[in-house]
């Protein structure tokens, strides 16, 4: 996906499940990430062998720097989630850009939403064409303790 609008020079998105460093992402989303505190490698290698999964790596050393995964049917539903940017690159627009590559990646499956969860990010996903939902009234939940 090089050439992604808004993705700054010398960075590149790829869904290749092959070059995701699962390692990496298990450290950052279970020591960096509220919603994932703690989870096992075990759990995130499941979570990524089932998923879409995107990154974004630094073009030159192939370094990942950041990463998403979808879990969709590819036909009426996805949602996105997992969205963790390394610190080091962060303010550089690169979790924009990743959000709009993960729509004009779904956009072609006639989806007929993608949602997600975020506590402090709406900002970065409002660019990317999110919105907060006009009836959360029909939505709920299943939690398990």
């Amino acid at each position: 996906m090089t050439g992604t609008p808004g993705l700054p020079e010398g960075y590149e998105i790829s869904t290749d499940p092959d070059r995701i460093d699962a390692g990496r992402v298990h450290r950052w989303l279970s020591t960096d990430a509220y919603w994932a505190f703690g989870r096992s490698r075990d759990r995130q290698d499941r979570a990524i062998g089932a998923s879409l999964n995107f990154g974004v790596y630094e073009a030159a050393s192939g370094e990942q720097v950041a990463y998403a995964r979808v879990v969709t049917d590819r036909a009426t539903f996805a949602w996105l989630c997992d969205v963790y940017v390394d610190p080091s690159v962060r303010g550089k627009g690169i979790g924009t850009a990743l959000a709009a590559a993960v729509r004009e990646h779904l956009r072609p499956c006639g989806l007929r939403r993608v949602l997600l969860a975020t506590h402090d990010a709406h900002g970065v996903y409002a660019k990317a064409g999110f919105a907060a939902l006009e009836r959360p009234d029909r939505f709920m939940a299943l939690v398990f303790e």
